[in-house]
């Protein structure tokens, strides 16, 4: 099949462009190139694969009339390209919303236009469930954890845009979902937790995991917002790629489906209080940090109830806490040296 990977030069896609073309596929990916680390992955995409291996179009999910001219030729497209930070949402909310918005229906029109009629796997974010503060919540001596959830948040869960970005997002959640229903377009939609991996060069307002290890491993400097006690479930890279070949294998099953996507309950960490002393045992010395103040609509406690995917899509993660964390900052530490 012919692959269309939007924000394909990212974290997430160039980790699943790698997968793809190792198995032989055809790819192709679209990306801006608008974020630091898009070079150096498609640097290491070409010397791993070759130059030729697959086929890149330098553009903007923007631009209706080269997307819908690029999407004609995939089978399958795999919608990746985002902004990304909630903070950048909050200063600039029409170019949020021009790229989430705005692009995910632009991928859409592309592939109801498309004589192929592709599959449309859509990245979305826990962040449509909004702050969840009707949902009761317990403090312990480390973490924070849901009075009355043991499995994590469903996808029955109330959506409660919150933030620019989180209408953005969640508007492109609400077309894609649609779109199967009023076109007959096979589409997915993948609500993903905390993400996390080789090949994210995080930063600290988007890709937590990945940003504290590259701090801690540089030596700069580390602030945590609130207590440090805030629970995400988080999931490593190759387990998302593998929810990803799970439905794209069960598409026409699953059009039109909702899906959480992340570690789970049994793939849980306290941002600060049980992260840190992990990563501190990795690299064997204290990593100091300073504490400001909670951020506004900031969950202390984000668990994804995964059980419909594991059903489903016959699928469940892999690789724990702590030998994901590990693979991630082994990666960093050859990276940065």
């Amino acid at each position: 099949m012919h692959y269309l990977i939007t924000g394909g030069a990212g974290f997430i896609g160039s980790n699943y462009a790698a997968r793809l073309l190792a198995r032989g596929e055809q790819v192709t990916i679209y990306d801006n190139l608008s974020r630091g680390g898009a070079p150096r992955n498609l640097t290491w995409l070409r010397e791993r694969f070759g130059a030729d291996a697959f086929r890149l179009v330098e553009g903007d999910v923007r631009d209706a009339a080269l997307l819908t001219a690029t999407v004609r030729e995939a089978d399958v497209v795999v919608h990746l390209a985002a902004q990304v930070a909630v903070t950048t949402s909050v200063a600039r909310p029409r170019l949020d919303f021009e790229i989430n918005a705005l692009g995910t229906f632009n991928v859409l029109e592309a592939a109801r236009l498309s004589p192929r009629r592709p599959f449309v796997l859509y990245a979305s974010t826990n962040k449509v469930y909004g702050g969840m503060e009707n949902v009761a919540v317990v403090e312990e001596a480390t973490r924070y954890r849901y009075a009355d959830l043991p499995h994590g948040v469903p996808e029955t869960q109330p959506l409660d845009f919150h933030s620019p970005y989180g209408c953005s997002k969640g508007t492109g959640d609400q077309y894609v979902r649609d779109y199967a229903r009023i076109y007959g377009i096979p589409t997915v939609v993948f609500r993903q937790s905390c993400i996390y991996g080789t090949r994210q060069w995080g930063v600290e307002d988007q890709g937590w995991v990945a940003w504290f290890v590259i701090a801690a491993v540089t030596g700069k400097p580390i602030t945590i917002y609130g207590d440090g006690k805030q629970v995400r479930d988080v999931l490593f890279v190759d387990d998302l790629l593998d929810a990803y070949d799970a439905a794209i294998a069960r598409r026409e099953a699953i059009a039109g489906e909702v899906f959480n996507i992340g570690g789970g309950p049994t793939h849980t960490i306290a941002i600060w209080r049980e992260f840190g002393p992990l990563l501190e045992r990795l690299l064997g010395r204290e990593i100091p940090v300073t504490y400001g103040e909670w951020r506004p609509g900031d969950q202390k406690v984000y668990v994804s109830d995964i059980r419909k995917a594991q059903q489903m899509l016959g699928w469940q993660p892999q690789i724990g806490v702590e030998e994901g964390v590990q693979r991630l900052t082994a990666w960093v530490q050859e990276q940065f040296g």
